[in-house]
């Protein structure tokens, strides 16, 4: 049975190669990035076998840690990606649990990062080839951490198979996977400063790091090759035990979701929602429903996730890269360029609407109210969110002259991207995803035309608001803060003007060019 699911796993895998060229790319585009890595991490241990024991163990377990961090935290990441191995499609065949667990175990580690983990874990032996004992203790915690890695995994996987069967579950967690993509240059470069910077916080992590499940397995050998054996035993207790209660843990787990398997049925949407949502407090206009609706879509839509995760990093990459390039007034940009992601999301609002746009052209929906009701949906939680962020850089720098000129700065960017984008999206539409298909999907459309309106736009904007940036200018080269109430007063004043020129334009022009915009929807999709 065991060498059934490792023979069923490779078929599976062969097969989809097959029938999807875009999976064969996939694996080949996979395969190059974690052979890159692997052959960076086997170089790292083997060198590592000429430095001192005390300099390899902290390394080996911090690296070790974060190996079975990854495997812990993929399952929910990346659910409903690879379904050969899920708990529900066994429920109906009558396979004994124990040789269910041995085989998924086995059969998980089949694939790329299975494979690059299984090497680098090996090339471990050879950092701690160093005499007998050690060489035993390193093969031990190798493969140790192996199996944590992969029970471990199995375990989450079976943990949340419920909720894998939900969509706005797998979206949410291919949203919030975006986290670490866009903040990994800071977390690289903050690891580098803090292994340049503070050597001794580090090996401090990885000795509290090595008692616990983390980084038992691999502190073994370095234990050892100290001589410190009690130690050694201590954590390869540690390590045998974590093994067997995530064992026992994933056995449990399994077990109850092949008694009850998860109900595809009950991924739907939920009948009988309690209450009208923004529709019981938006006003009862043409423009309140449009916005009601709008600010639907933008809680419960992944294509409009994706912004809303981006933006309140901003602060967050804005500060790394100013400290990496000693420059803070880079930091101070958190307001206004939060505030232009927001703006400008209004540009795809229409595009996102697909072939639901032929709603507002039935009912008679003038463009003005159209335009009023998206940006007033916008505004429900930009404008807060847009002053938080740029109070941020200010909390953290004590720069508080600045705050004034760089809030109008701001805001300024918010009230006349906003007014843009309805005027643009009432003209242009853009390719993006169709309603239910992953935000992260970039289907083939007109690309030169969709660059070409976003420099547009962004040209645009920046004339819109260069009396702001002139007074930003001026107010950060004299030190007058006069110059910065000013900004603030301009911000506020001309964004507003702006802004209300822009619905009444994009409104017009709605009005004029409604069934071209429609068409061009249809096209698209």
């Amino acid at each position: 049975m065991v060498a059934h699911l490792i023979t069923l796993k490779l078929v599976l895998l062969r097969n989809g190669l097959r029938r999807s060229v875009g999976q064969l790319v996939g694996l080949i585009i996979g395969s190059l990035y974690g052979l890159g890595l692997l052959f960076l991490a086997v170089l790292g241990l083997i060198l590592l076998r000429l430095a001192d024991a005390a300099i390899a163990e902290p390394i080996v377990v911090l690296g070790g840690s974060a190996l079975l961090a990854g495997w812990a935290f993929a399952p929910i990441l990346v659910s409903g990606v690879d379904l050969t191995l899920d708990p529900g499609r066994f429920a109906l065949y009558p396979i004994p649990l124990s040789r269910l667990l041995v085989g998924q175990a086995l059969a998980g580690i089949i694939g790329v990062p299975g494979a690059c983990t299984a090497v680098a874990l090996a090339a471990t032996v050879v950092t701690w080839a160093r005499d007998p004992l050690t060489f035993i203790a390193g093969i031990v915690g190798a493969a140790l951490a192996l199996g944590l890695c992969v029970v471990v995994s199995r375990l989450v996987a079976s943990a949340v198979t419920d909720l894998a069967t939900s969509r706005r579950f797998r979206e949410g967690s291919r949203m919030i996977m975006m986290v670490p993509i866009v903040l990994l240059g800071p977390i690289v470069g903050l690891a580098i400063r803090g292994m340049e910077t503070n050597l001794e916080a580090m090996r401090s992590l990885a000795q509290v790091l090595a008692w616990t499940p983390l980084g038992a397995a691999l502190a073994v050998p370095g234990a050892v090759a100290e001589g410190h054996l009690l130690e050694a035993f201590a954590k390869l207790l540690i390590a045998a035990a974590s093994l067997a209660v995530a064992a026992w843990a994933w056995s449990r787990a399994l077990a109850r979701a092949l008694v009850t398997p998860a109900s595809r049925a009950s991924s739907g949407s939920k009948a009988g929602r309690r209450g009208l949502g923004p529709f019981g407090w938006m006003p009862a206009s043409p423009a309140g429903a449009v916005a009601a609706r709008a600010l639907i879509y933008w809680v419960r839509d992944p294509r409009y996730g994706t912004a809303l995760i981006i933006v309140p990093l901003v602060p967050v990459i804005l500060f790394f890269s100013s400290a990496q390039q000693h420059q803070s007034d880079v930091f101070l940009l958190s307001g206004p360029l939060a505030a232009f992601l927001l703006a400008w999301s209004l540009a795809t609002d229409v595009s996102y609407d697909s072939t639901a746009f032929s709603l507002h052209l039935t009912a008679g929906v003038r463009g003005r109210a159209d335009r009023w009701g998206r940006a007033l949906a916008l505004l429900t939680f930009a404008v807060p969110a847009a002053i938080v962020i740029a109070l941020v850089p200010f909390a953290v720098s004590g720069r508080w002259g600045l705050l004034p000129a760089y809030m109008g700065l701001a805001l300024g960017v918010l009230l006349s991207g906003s007014g843009l984008a309805s005027v643009v999206s009432s003209r242009f539409t853009v390719t993006v995803p169709l309603p239910g298909e992953s935000p992260f999907k970039r289907p083939p459309g007109n690309a030169t035309q969709t660059f070409l309106v976003q420099i547009g736009g962004l040209l645009t904007l920046g004339l819109l608001v260069l009396p702001e940036i002139v007074l930003v200018a001026l107010s950060v080269g004299t030190g007058e803060t006069g110059y910065g109430w000013a900004a603030l007063l301009v911000g506020v004043v001309l964004g507003s003007a702006l802004f209300v020129l822009g619905i009444t334009l994009g409104g017009i022009w709605l009005d004029r060019r409604g069934p071209e915009v429609y068409a061009s929807l249809v096209r698209s999709g």
